[in-house]
């Protein structure tokens, strides 16, 4: 599962990449669980916003049932936040 989530990241990189949003590549899962333990957005989240493509952040994908039980509640609850404050919901 770890594999498919990694894989979903990279192709939201690569979207991304194509609306000119530079997005950093999150390599393993202690980067993506890390950048979910912060304090601020994953690279790239506010301009994705601006695009109305938040669908394409680290934030919405780890939201995504099938990818649920790679993350705490702690790191699901920020990445919820910041998607609600965002409007994305």
């Amino acid at each position: 599962m770890e594999e498919k989530f990694l894989q979903a990241l990279e192709s939201a990189r690569l979207e991304a990449e194509k609306l000119g949003v530079r997005i950093r590549p999150v390599k393993t899962m202690a980067d993506a669980r890390r950048c979910l333990d912060g304090h601020r957005e994953s690279d790239g989240f506010n301009l994705l916003a601006q695009k109305g493509r938040l669908e394409l952040t680290l934030e919405a994908l780890s939201t995504k049932k099938q990818f649920a039980p790679l993350f705490t509640d702690d790191q699901a609850n920020n990445a919820l936040n910041r998607l609600l404050e965002a409007g994305y919901f």
